[in-house]
């Protein structure tokens, strides 16, 4: 019997329940975590899947976590198949292999029925603390050669029963961390936001039936295909070939090569990261599913950024990276820090099909950082691990400059300064724009933040999780660099550099100094318009310097005006020759 079919006003709004039960299970989780990375930074992803396991919809987080999710759910239901799953059933992995991607990524896959019939899964994913393994945080670089070393591995598992914990295996849990009142919270939290999930979607399903449902879950992945297929068409048919480079993965190691070739043909994109650097004796490689997930991103991105998101979106596109690399490592390859590449892989992406998309591509983000910190509270006299994002400047794009402090290839957002010191023994003493980090061009990239955190622990331990300290964020079309970033620890006369991915100690009293790089900017310098420069150096984003030698544009500094002739003049001097480049490193 076929499917019925749905008329367009009943179809609009089902998809629009659909997104609104994905927002509702994100807001719980969000309003309900014990985590400064889920309840501040939002690190957590949620979405609807139909009852076979395909992805419908999802929540606005990060969208490098549904490719995985989708890898991860296969996963859960090939270990416990739907005909077993009971209402109130939840099943719990976090093992790179099957889509976590790394070990604190705890993927959590719950059933829906209606009236006894299996109508669709809510699932959710979330970024813990702390695992165990090597490091405080999970996430250590230096020292892992394989993912045993990195924490708690747990394969598809009921931690829930018919709607009742299994205190064992929670047991077993909160024994592997060293967090466990934070990681047991947002387990909870994470459980607690899947049942509002479920109850929302058999609510939509007794309003319009299943089969008018399940057809219109059907139709809107369909749609969004189709959607998906037309945009392709758009791009210029061949193959694009770019290649970068992560800095190193550890003090003393060589850099790591992202090659990638997209080729575009009729509708199908193809992504292959052939030639790229083997697998690392570290903790820094990224499993299939995570470098999928943000090549998805990327094609959605420059593609059909604004139509849903679901199992349809990814049907025309195919990920390969060979086997044995540090894009698609042979398992029991560490993998903790891998959030660290997936700017990477997703910039590398966008930098292939610049030539051929011009209009909607961005030049290089800043990139992000993410250490991780263990010690002794002194004050509350216990044990604390500490997550930081800080997130920098996006990359210019044909129009516009990069945003200020915001993430790229993902949508989490910087932990507020209130939050860390209010949970944790640290006073952030700057959290700032770095002036002149910016990539320039005609629009210039984001800044570089700089945020330095002085910690009143004992027996501290830091696990740096940095980029761009040794390859700057590139530009795009004429536009220039950002300004490559720095760790310090106690800034001063006496500061010593730390490595970006380097695991060290602190004393008591230390500041740890995070100089995030400037990201890359988007045309020719000198022909960004004089105001923009001046209300730049106004704002503090550059110096007179920078204007002038890098923008062409001479401001006079008692009236903080622009010299239109002397400009005029000086930038005779630096018009560029024939066509800029595509890419500027």
């Amino acid at each position: 019997m076929s499917a019925p079919r749905v008329d367009p006003i009943t179809l609009a709004v089902i998809w629009g329940g659909l997104q609104s039960i994905a927002v509702e299970v994100g807001t719980t989780v969000h309003k309900t975590a014990y985590s400064e990375q889920a309840r501040e930074g939002q690190d957590f992803s949620v979405a609807v899947f139909d009852p076979v396991g395909r992805m419908v919809a999802q929540g606005p987080y990060s969208p490098g976590h549904m490719g995985a999710m989708s890898f991860a759910v296969r996963n859960a239901l090939a270990a416990h198949p739907a005909e077993t799953l009971r209402p109130g059933d939840a099943i719990l992995l976090n093992d790179p292999l099957l889509g976590s991607g790394h070990l604190p990524d705890f993927f959590i896959t719950q059933p829906a029925f209606a009236r006894g019939r299996l109508i669709g899964f809510v699932v959710n994913i979330l970024h813990h603390t702390d695992v165990g393994g090597q490091r405080p945080g999970s996430q250590g670089v230096v020292g892992i050669f394989d993912y045993y070393q990195e924490g708690l591995r747990i394969p598809p598992t009921k931690v829930w029963k018919e709607y009742q914990e299994d205190p064992g295996l929670i047991g077993i849990i909160a024994a592997n961390t060293r967090t466990p009142e934070k990681v047991l919270g947002d387990l909870r939290a994470q459980r607690s936001a899947l049942r509002v999930g479920e109850l929302r979607l058999v609510e939509l399903v007794e309003r319009y039936g299943a089969e008018t449902v399940l057809a219109a879950m059907d139709e809107i992945m369909d749609r969004t295909e189709q959607t998906m297929r037309d945009a392709i068409r758009r791009i210029p048919p061949g193959t694009y070939a770019f290649e970068d480079f992560l800095d190193d993965f550890g003090p003393g190691t060589d850099p790591l090569r992202v090659a990638v070739s997209v080729t575009v043909k009729d509708d199908i994109v193809n992504i292959d990261y052939a030639g790229s650097s083997p697998q690392t004796a570290s903790g820094l490689n990224s499993y299939i599913n995570y470098t999928r997930s943000y090549s998805y991103a990327a094609i959605k991105c420059l593609t059909d950024p604004y139509g849903p998101m679901n199992e349809g979106a990814l049907r025309p596109i195919s990920v390969e990276a060979p086997l044995g690399s540090f894009l698609n490592p042979r398992p029991p390859a560490g993998g903790g820090p891998r959030a660290i590449i997936c700017y990477r892989t997703f910039e590398a992406v966008i930098g292939a099909l610049a030539a051929a998309l011009p209009e909607r591509v961005v030049a290089a983000s800043s990139h992000f950082a993410n250490p991780t910190f263990g010690g002794f509270d002194p004050k509350r006299n216990r044990r604390f691990v500490a997550y930081e994002l800080i997130l920098s400047g996006t990359g210019a794009r044909a129009g516009k400059d990069g945003c200020e402090a915001m993430a790229s290839a993902f949508n989490a957002s910087n932990i507020p300064v209130e939050a860390q010191e209010a949970n944790h023994p640290i006073i952030v003493e700057r959290f700032e724009f770095i002036r002149d980090s910016s990539g320039p061009g005609k629009f210039r990239g984001g800044s570089g933040v700089r945020r330095d955190m002085k910690f009143l622990a004992n027996e501290g331990k830091l696990t740096n999780l940095a980029e761009r300290q040794r390859f700057a964020p590139y530009g795009l079309f004429g536009g220039k660099p950002g300004k490559r970033g720095q760790t310090v620890i106690n800034p001063g006369p006496n500061e010593r550099l730390l490595h970006a991915k380097e695991s060290a100690e602190f004393e008591y009293g230390d500041v740890i100094s995070f100089r995030q790089p400037g990201a890359g900017g988007y045309g020719v310098p000198a022909e960004r318009d004089p105001q923009k420069v001046l209300n730049d150096v106004l704002d503090d984003f550059i110096s007179l310097e920078t204007a002038r030698e890098a923008y062409g544009v001479v401001i006079d500094p008692a009236s903080w005006t622009v010299d239109a002739a002397a400009t005029a003049r000086l930038r005779v001097t630096m018009r560029i020759k024939g066509d800029p480049p595509v890419v500027t490193r």
